[in-house]
């Protein structure tokens, strides 16, 4: 395996409740499940108890859909912060995504789950079964579609694991109804409704907002009772170093084309707070081919600096400090086909 880094000239930046007794059986079953949720990944964050209203409701949504129906955008937009990285390329997400929300009268927990789609190596075989395995457990589906289009396979694949594996409600959100007329829309909504005719539909625009506040509505009212899991303040449950790996790989997405984005991994190797103002970064780009890696970095390093610049302001905008981020870059050859390498990079749980 071969690395690349800058040197110090070259370097790509610096500084840069309680409830109600009658719920008691609901509250136990969300707990069930919430713990074994965060078993996934070694977590174990106690339950809330806070004097909440007797009415309040909490609970999982799962967001299903295939690759750019704008899921983990919509996400984003409730929270009120960027969580799970969005960009116009496909298969963006690659891990299940916890977003939290929290209301007085609610806590949502959204699970922004990878794009649904034909799986063409271990990766991708990965983040199908990342997907399609919260839906069991999720106390409410929500099945995000694109209703600018007709629905094509992957959305009749989709709708048929959630008529098998659904246990609880189903949302049919027809997304990006800013895109296409009255008329159209009606047409392609009542062909995703043959899908799935058990859903609940409604058009949306999750960037322009058309009715995304009722969606919103829907979605608590179809939530179970019970207590908040987390504390109020907490947006996600992902670690902080988590989010900078997923934040530089979203400028990786943006700044290059077809030939390497989806080739590329990023994996945070040091984060410390060297003071107030200042955290320590250091990450490594891997890609599967040396022409990748010199795509990256550029002529003389400037590709890799400006991937760091562009990386370093949205790691300052989360963190709140300055930024000292360290890049390099790895080949790790065809690493999404190698199940000891996808283990390595974090991507493959044994089953």
């Amino acid at each position: 395996m071969e690395e690349t880094g800058m040197n110090e000239i070259e370097r790509a930046d610096v500084e840069g409740n309680s409830n109600s007794e009658g719920h008691a059986d609901v509250i136990a079953e969300n707990e069930r499940l919430l713990r074994e949720f965060l078993a996934q990944g070694d977590t174990d964050a106690p339950i809330i108890e806070t004097d909440l209203p007797r009415e309040h409701r909490s609970g999982f949504v799962a967001v299903i859909g295939k690759p750019n129906v704008g899921k983990s955008t919509l996400m984003n937009v409730y929270l009120g912060e960027k969580v799970a990285i969005a960009t116009p390329k496909p298969q963006t997400t690659r891990e299940n995504q916890l977003g939290i929300l929290t209301r007085p009268d609610a806590q949502i927990i959204f699970v922004d789950t990878p794009g649904i789609h034909e799986a063409r190596n271990k990766l991708g075989e990965y983040m199908v079964e990342v997907a399609a395995g919260t839906i069991p457990d999720a106390d409410v589906v929500l099945f995000i579609v694109d209703v600018s289009e007709m629905p094509t396979r992957a959305d009749e694949i989709i709708a048929g694991m959630i008529a098998e594996q659904a246990r609880g409600p189903v949302i049919l959100a027809l997304n990006k109804c800013d895109l296409v007329g009255e008329a159209e829309a009606s047409v392609h909504s009542a062909a995703y409704q043959a899908l799935l005719p058990t859903a609940e539909p409604i058009l949306l625009s999750a960037t322009r907002g058309d009715n995304r506040e009722r969606l919103l509505e829907m979605l608590i009212e179809r939530l179970p009772y019970g207590p908040r899991y987390y504390p109020a303040e907490q947006l996600t449950q992902t670690q902080i170093r988590d989010n900078a790996a997923e934040l530089i790989r979203e400028q990786v997405l943006l700044m290059y084309e077809q030939e390497v984005p989806h080739a590329v991994a990023v994996k945070v190797t040091e984060f410390k707070e060297r003071s107030p103002d200042l955290t320590y970064i250091a990450a490594t780009i891997f890609v599967e081919r040396d022409s990748q890696k010199r795509i990256l970095i550029g002529s003389k390093g400037s590709a890799l600096r400006e991937l760091g610049r562009r990386a370093r302001a949205e790691l300052e905008a989360m963190l709140g400090t300055r930024v000292y981020l360290d890049l390099w870059v790895k080949v790790l050859k065809n690493w999404r086909k190698d199940e000891s390498a996808l283990r390595r990079l974090g991507y493959w749980q044994p089953q």
